[in-house]
């Protein structure tokens, strides 16, 4: 019989277990209580997840560097997995002598005693306390097996109660993460804001360390919109398949999948390097109604332990709410759109029938002035002032063209609206916004052919600065008036090379010049980089 201090011993162990309500701290001190009760010099507690798997190992007295000489962690094999079959407790002198048994692997230290017993949670094995090597080289006894299960009660109850204060306390995460996405919405913040608010909440509360949201792309596949935590840089944009990706599981499956290994999930055969190093997973569509908006997925890296049914439940209800977000952003900006829409109407209204009529009274007025005015200096400012209105009216005739065509969905078909989206690509290459002024008659006046090579020209003419000149500006003109069009690019680089270097694309850009009649120069700009003009006249094409 153990003695008063063995006694003592015994409940200062219960006592400890049952302290903290952090549940991996809490394992820990279960495993280290067990190796003071049982006097053992090795322990470890393996939590059991799917089957006969251990989805956790947490062991004592090894230590970092004989653990990383060792390898991975165990999964369940042998005597580990004799009492995962049969939770019951196992007393063994020799290891090696149990049937179950087929040794250790390199660099692994020699073990003969055991001592293994059941963690229940609820009538529900948790797990399995593993012990070995009582020290003085003697064999563990019945008193030991005693004293360890009544340490397994024990631990048992202090898990519930670590589980039960994280499922709180995560759930008042989640009604918090809930309502900060809604606050977001009722802010006005926009789409990709909300997307990354979605992911970040979510790999905090679920401690993941990598999160990634994916939209429905052309041809059935899916891209990464927003993704956080390890790597996320070279997620963000990745193209995932339906057929092949765990993600597209979610969405055949219309709900959760996980997955303990996703990197060499059977499900995730895209050949994709972006889940190198990690394990456990779980991806959830967002579904709204009968539309899927697109699928969360979270994964850990390979040592950690898998999700559990428990801390994923949430997360189908707050993809749902991030799917609503999405609808509830969508909706809103297409109602802004429909107010911007109907604004350009009432200005293009305004514009036609109160600053054309005006312009086109005064004009009249000045006319009919002209000849009662005999000097002819007067005569002719009168005469020039009469033209410059009528510029001004074609100047804003051809702003109401722009401005209906955008109701009708003619304005990104128009030249001014390809040139502001050409220098927009070319803003994410150079790594600055590039200045744009743009003046004259574009939309109205310009040919369909000449607008085409417009953009060809203003397109390299960008490249060849991302590639060769090292500028920090650049600043586009693109004037219509004259009877010509005049497109202008010049930049702070580092200018025209002395001789040398491949100069085909300029070659290009010349002979697309020539061929409508107009041609091309090549300088040093005023800011000491290159000055690029390229003119043509107005015909058509």
């Amino acid at each position: 019989m153990r003695g008063p201090a063995e006694a003592a011993l015994l409940l200062d162990a219960v006592m400890s277990v049952g302290r903290g309500l952090d549940l991996p701290q809490v394992l820990r001190r279960i495993v280290e209580a067990a190796v003071v009760v049982v006097d053992a010099e090795y322990g470890a507690l393996g939590v059991v997840g799917e089957g006969t798997r251990l989805a956790q190992f947490l062991p004592v007295g090894i230590t970092e560097d004989r653990r990383g000489a060792i390898g991975p962690l165990p999964e369940g094999h042998g005597i580990l997995g004799e009492l995962i079959r049969h939770p019951e407790p196992l007393r063994l002198v020799e290891l090696s002598a149990h049937p179950s048994s087929y040794g250790f692997p390199p660099n692994h230290p020699p073990m003969h005693s055991f001592l293994g017993v059941p963690v229940r949670v609820r009538d529900k094995v948790f797990g399995n306390l593993y012990l070995t090597e009582k020290r003085g080289g003697r064999a563990f006894d019945a008193e030991d097996e005693i004293a360890l299960s009544t340490l397994a009660v024990a631990a048992g109850v202090a898990i519930e109660n670590a589980r039960l204060y994280v499922e709180t306390r995560d759930r008042q995460r989640w009604q918090e993460a809930g309502s900060e996405v809604v606050a977001a919405l009722l802010g006005g913040a926009d789409e990709a804001q909300v997307l990354r608010m979605i992911v970040d909440h979510s790999v905090h509360i679920l401690a993941a360390d990598l999160g990634v949201l994916a939209l429905p792309a052309a041809g059935g596949s899916l891209r990464v919109a927003q993704a956080s935590g390890l790597d996320a840089e070279a997620h963000r944009g990745l193209e995932l398949p339906r057929e092949g990706s765990l993600a597209g599981a979610a969405l055949d499956e219309g709900g959760p999948v996980t997955s303990l290994d996703v990197e060499h999930d059977p499900r995730t055969t895209d050949g994709s390097s972006g889940w190198a190093g990690l394990g456990p997973a779980v991806a959830v569509p967002m579904v709204t109604g009968e539309r899927t908006r697109g699928v969360l997925l979270l994964a850990r890296v390979r040592e950690r332990p898998a999700f559990t049914a428990a801390e994923t439940m949430p997360l189908p209800a707050f993809a749902g709410q991030a799917a609503l977000a999405m609808e509830l952003t969508e909706r809103r900006d297409s109602a802004e759109q429909i107010a911007l829409l109907e604004e350009r109407d009432r200005i293009a209204r305004d514009l036609h029938d109160l600053a054309i009529q005006r312009l086109f009274a005064t004009g009249m007025t000045l006319q009919s002035v002209v000849r009662l005015v005999e000097q002819p200096q007067a005569r002719e400012r009168l005469l020039r002032a009469v033209d410059d209105l009528d510029e001004t009216i074609k100047i804003i005739r051809s702003t109401i063209f722009a401005l209906r065509a955008g109701d009708s969905g003619r304005a990104g078909q128009g030249l001014r609206a390809r040139t502001v989206a050409t220098v927009e690509r070319a803003a994410r290459t150079l790594g600055f916004q590039p200045s744009l002024r743009m003046g004259g008659l574009i939309d109205t006046d310009v040919p369909a052919g000449t607008a085409e090579q417009v953009i060809a020209v203003l397109g390299e003419a960008l490249s060849n600065v991302a590639r060769h000149a090292r500028a920090t500006a650049v600043d586009i003109s693109l004037v219509v008036g004259k009877g010509q069009v005049n497109l202008v690019v010049s930049d702070n680089g580092v200018g025209m090379p002395g001789h040398g270097g491949s100069r085909s694309g300029l070659d290009n850009l010349a002979r697309r010049a020539e061929e409508l009649g107009g041609e091309m120069s090549v300088g040093e700009s005023p800011q000491g980089g290159t000055r690029l003009s390229w003119r043509v006249p107005l015909r058509l094409s």
